[in-house]
């Protein structure tokens, strides 16, 4: 998939060629002045260059959105450039966009090209800002380490290759070998870049050098016969009817190129580990506190001080806590703490499946049904629905130790690849039934893949439609997770309920732990406690989370300010509409533009209320 940061930068800076908004803005634009037309005609120019620009420097983006064909075949072969001349590169692109940028004139803009301007120029003054500020880790913000349990070309490519790089014929196959081959570069391209920031007094805390040491070892130490960057490409092509030996030919890379790389890698981080501290915040980074709050800022897309989110987050414990002692009463569990309930919940065998292949299957199996369950209801609360079919899998066990208990990746944009709804299934206790009805809604349906698929078949330029912002999509998928308890999903589950009120104290308990780690200074066992103490989640679930705060600094805290703001704004347009407000126009007016900035999303349902 695209580098983060990068993809913020780049598509950011084109994100409204001829964007979807409020009736008002529609009108508004199409009534145009002279003088409006010829300055949006300008910036779209300027942003159709910027997209362009950054998917010539992803080829791993143009894979991932099936644009790797016809003039980008080439690209089918490669991947992204990993080296520290390609980040300055990219740091001096990100200055260029910026100063082209400011050679538009917002004032003379249209109202709707205003909002396109405003959304373009908040992410990319935010990374140059970013880049001109920090000389570590490619110098953008929310992601310090260039390779942790959660970031590297080691974690990342072996399932890019796997899930995203066709294998339809010989080109396809060959494709896969090259870029096989190019894994090894990216690998020894990101160990350039840990003794880089190494160098600026920049590297992981050491238990999360001991996590991504233990999946670099399962991934160096696998037989090429048993290893799936071997076991994909010599599947596919059989499959595809494809002769010749590529078993031998994928093999001999492996075993020459890539194991030897990933083996420099693990003496790089072993090294690193023997001088790391266990320190768990960014705060003892060069100029951490400024980083910490810059990446706050960049995931919720707000002002909001990191010391506000901790307070913000105090007070959602809180409240969702005594809505949680309600229902668990009702339920005939009124003894002890709210996290000792739902603990009691997560040990109670009759809430677990078999922890064995036949019993991931059918938990599988039931993910489908409420699926289908929550389609059915759909059309009642959206116009718009998606045309991308759903798929749900697990993720894969070569990286299932330090992988979330469930994330989405998003469908091609030509339509051979579908949404697919990854799953955490290394212990299926740790995924005890009354929690799978809400991360199924969040991760899948109404959540990521409707809201992004939807996003992606729009009449939107391309810009539009894969342009990501973490507080409009997570914010989404919370959103989505109490609509599914609103349109009736929870009825006849009451325990599934309390898994939605769960996740959303899960939630609120990022605010506090994030900002704990990052601002509080709090250490790893003390974010963990909390976590478990208000939770009841398992500590191996609750390291697994805590430690993703502690490399993806502020990232956690958009999914609950993002759902404040979705609500917030469906609330304002009940009252300001009064009977004219239905829900299906809300969805689409907020949905068919694409995700945005929290702000520039508010002036969009400003302009659907005025409609």
């Amino acid at each position: 998939m695209l580098d983060r940061r990068r993809l913020l930068i780049s598509t950011a800076a084109a994100a409204a060629l001829t964007p979807l908004v409020g009736r008002a803005d529609v009108a508004a634009s199409t009534a145009a002045t002279p003088a409006q037309a010829a300055e949006g005609a300008k910036m779209n120019k300027l942003f159709d260059a910027f997209i362009q620009e950054m998917i010539d420097h992803s080829p791993e983006g143009a894979t991932g959105l099936g644009l790797d064909v016809g003039p980008r075949a080439a690209q089918r072969s490669q991947l992204d450039d990993r080296s520290l001349a390609a980040t300055d590169d990219a740091r001096r692109r990100t200055a260029a966009d910026a100063a082209s940028l400011r050679g538009i004139d917002r004032a003379v803009l249209s109202p709707a090209d205003k909002i396109s301007f405003d959304t373009v120029a908040y992410v990319t003054e935010g990374q140059d800002k970013a880049a001109r500020t920090f000389d570590y880790a490619g110098g953008g913000v929310g992601a310090p380490y260039q390779v942790s349990q959660l970031t590297g070309s080691y974690q990342q490519i072996p399932d890019f290759l796997d899930s995203q790089h066709p294998v339809e014929n010989a080109a396809d196959a060959e494709a896969y070998l090259a870029r096989l081959q190019a894994f090894s570069v990216a690998l020894d391209q990101d160990s350039d870049q840990m003794r880089h920031d190494a160098g600026l007094g920049v590297a992981p805390p050491d238990f999360i050098l001991d996590k991504a040491l233990i999946q670099m070892a399962a991934l160096h130490d696998l037989p090429a016969a048993k290893s799936n960057l071997v076991g994909s490409i010599t599947r596919r092509a059989k499959a595809a009817g494809l002769t010749g030996d590529y078993e031998g030919r994928a093999s001999k890379i492996y075993e020459t190129a890539v194991q030897p790389a990933i083996a420099r890698q693990i003496a790089l981080a072993k090294d690193l580990r023997a001088k790391a501290t266990h320190d768990a915040g960014v705060w003892r980074l060069p100029k951490g506190e400024e980083y910490y709050a810059q990446s706050l800022q960049q995931a919720t897309t707000t002002k909001l001080s990191p010391k506000e989110v901790h307070e913000l987050g105090l007070d959602r414990v809180a409240f969702i806590s005594g809505q949680l002692d309600s229902d668990l009463k009702k339920l005939g569990r009124g003894q002890g703490t709210v996290g000792d309930r739902l603990r009691a919940l997560y040990d109670d065998p009759k809430f677990q499946y078999p922890n064995t292949d036949a019993g991931k299957d059918l938990l599988l199996a039931d993910l489908n049904k409420k699926v289908a369950a929550v389609t059915a209801k759909l059309p009642q609360y959206f116009k718009t629905l998606p045309k991308a079919p759903l798929v749900i899998k697990r993720v894969p066990k070569a990286t299932e130790a330090g992988a979330p208990g469930g994330y989405y990746n998003g469908a091609s944009l030509d339509g051979k690849r579908p949404g697919m709804y990854y799953i955490n299934l290394r212990d299926t206790a740790e995924a005890p039934s009354w929690t799978l009805s809400t991360l199924t809604y969040h991760e899948g349906i109404p959540g990521h893949h409707l809201q992004i698929s939807i996003a992606q078949e729009a009449p939107l330029p391309l810009i539009r439609r894969i342009i990501g912002f973490n507080a409009y999509q997570e914010g989404w998928a919370l959103y989505a997770e109490q609509l599914a308890d609103e349109i009736g999903m929870y009825a006849d589950d009451p325990y599934g309920r309390i898994g939605y009120l769960h996740d959303a104290l899960f939630r609120a308990v990022r605010l506090v732990v994030d900002t704990g780690y990052h601002q509080m200074r709090w250490s790893r066992e003390q974010g963990i406690k909390y976590y478990v103490d208000h939770l009841g989640d398992k500590e191996a679930s609750a390291v697994t989370e805590c430690e993703r705060y502690c490399v993806w600094p502020g990232q956690a805290c958009s999914y609950m300010v993002g759902k404040l703001t979705w609500l917030r704004l469906r609330a304002k347009a009940k009252a300001a509409m009064g009977p004219r407000f239905d829900i299906r126009t809300f969805h689409d007016a907020a949905l068919l533009n694409g995700a945005m900035p929290l702000d520039v999303l508010g002036d969009v349902i400003d302009g659907y209320i005025g409609g």
